[in-house]
C-alpha cells in the first residue's frame, strides 16, 4: 500500500502516537503537514525526519480548543498543498470520573475530542476536489464501544466521535471515505495505573507496537475504498472483555 503523491494531514502529530502516525504515513510516500499546539520543538524535529525521509513536511499551529483558530488552521494547511487525507489525532485524556469532572473539563474534552475533528472534517469536505475519493481517519478509543465510569469526559466525547465517524461516512459518500482507528494499550500513560495492571485487562496481554498503528493507519488511509464507516480496533482484544 502506498500514499505516494497524497498530502495527510495529522492533528497532534508532534510527538508520542500523532508522530508515530505521521512518519508511518511519510514512510508510505505521503507529504506531511504536521498540526501542534505547544510542542515546538517536538514538532520541528518531526519535520526534519519527514523531510530526511525525502518527504515534504510543513507545520501549523493551533489550540484545538478555539474553534476560529481549528478553521484558521486548515485555512493555512490548505495553503502548503492540497490535502488529501485528515488524521484527526490529537485529543486530550482526563482521569476524572463523572462526580469529579467540571464543567471546564467537559468543555476541553468536547472541543479537542469532538467539535475540532467536526470542524476540521467539514473544512476539509468543502475543500476536496481532486479524485480518487478523499479519506478521514478519526483516532478513537476502545472505550468508545465500552463505555465505563472512568475518564468519564473523554470517554463520552471519543463515543461520540465515534458516531459521528459514521454519521460522516454516510453524509459524505462517495466522495469521501471515513474510517475509525479504535487504539488500546499503545503506550504506556504518562501517569496514571501501573502499565502491568493495565495489561490485565488485555486479551492479548501485551502493549502494541507503534509499527503496528502505523500499519493500520497507512491501511486506512489506502487501503480499499469499498469500506467507509468502519470502526478498527487495534487494542489487543480488550473491548471485547
Amino acid at each position: 500500500m502506498t500514499l505516494a503523491g497524497k498530502t495527510v494531514l495529522v492533528t497532534g502529530g508532534a510527538r508520542r502516537i500523532g508522530r508515530a502516525i505521521a512518519m508511518a504515513v511519510a514512510e508510505a510516500g505521503a507529504d506531511v503537514i504536521l498540526h501542534h499546539h505547544a510542542s515546538v520543538q517536538e514538532a520541528a524535529e518531526t519535520a526534519e525526519d519527514i523531510l530526511n525521509l525525502g518527504r515534504k513536511a510543513w507545520v501549523v499551529q493551533a489550540d484545538l480548543e478555539d474553534p476560529s483558530q481549528v478553521t484558521a488552521m486548515i485555512d493555512r494547511a490548505s495553503k502548503f498543498a492540497s490535502i488529501d487525507a485528515l488524521v484527526n489525532n490529537a485529543a486530550i485524556f482526563g482521569s476524572q470520573d463523572v462526580l469529579s469532572t467540571t464543567l471546564e473539563n467537559w468543555h476541553q474534552h468536547l472541543a479537542v475530542n469532538l467539535t475540532a475533528p467536526f470542524l476540521l472534517s467539514q473544512e476539509f469536505a468543502r475543500r476536496y476536489s481532486a479524485a480518487p475519493e478523499g479519506r478521514i481517519l478519526n483516532i478513537l478509543d476502545w472505550r468508545a464501544v465500552r463505555p465505563g465510569a472512568d475518564h468519564f469526559a473523554y470517554t463520552i466525547s471519543k463515543a461520540a466521535l465515534a458516531a459521528m465517524t459514521q454519521s460522516l461516512a454516510v453524509a459524505l459518500a462517495p466522495r469521501i471515505l471515513v474510517n475509525g482507528l479504535a487504539l488500546g494499550a499503545i503506550l504506556p500513560p504518562a501517569e496514571g495505573p501501573n502499565p502491568d495492571k493495565i495489561l490485565q485487562s488485555v486479551p492479548a496481554a501485551r502493549w502494541a507496537d507503534l509499527r503496528e498503528v502505523a500499519e493500520s493507519v497507512v491501511f486506512l488511509l489506502s487501503g480499499p475504498a469499498y469500506m467507509t464507516g468502519e470502526i478498527l480496533h487495534l487494542d489487543g482484544g480488550r473491548h471485547l472483555v
